[in-house]
This record gives structure tokens, sequence and C-alpha cells, in this order.
């Protein structure tokens, strides 16, 4: 009997370039605002080596705002 090869996933080889990153709304530090609304994600810096941005939710200012990746 043949032995089958078997692919095999390593988990951690996959998951080394992905990062925790917190996102900021940009329009609410803008404007001075009390209160800061941030989102934390995982991003693929070997895909994606620039910083993210996107639309969110901010409870603040009760609408949708664009968030940006901070350091």
């Amino acid at each position: 009997m043949a032995k089958k090869a078997v692919a095999t996933f390593d988990a951690k080889a996959g998951a080394k370039h992905m990062v925790q990153v917190i996102m900021e709304c940009t329009e609410q530090k803008a404007s001075g605002d009390p209160g800061m609304s941030r989102y934390i994600t995982t991003n693929n810096k070997k895909n994606t080596p620039e910083r993210l941005e996107r639309k969110k939710y901010n409870p603040f200012l009760k609408k949708v705002t664009i968030h940006r990746e901070i350091k």
C-alpha cells in the first residue's frame, strides 16, 4: 500500500505578516470634539504595506466617517 502525500498547513507561517492595527477617526480628531472613535483590526503587511483607510461608524458623531491607521 502506497503512502498518500498529505499537505500540511502551518498556521504560524501564514500569520507572521498579520499585525494588529488601531484605526482612529480623522474627522473627530480634526474637529477637537471630546471622545475618540477607535477600532482594532488586523492587516497583512506583506500584501498592503501602506496605512489602512476605511469608512467606519463613529458613535460620538453618530455617522460614518473615515478612520485611518495610527501607530
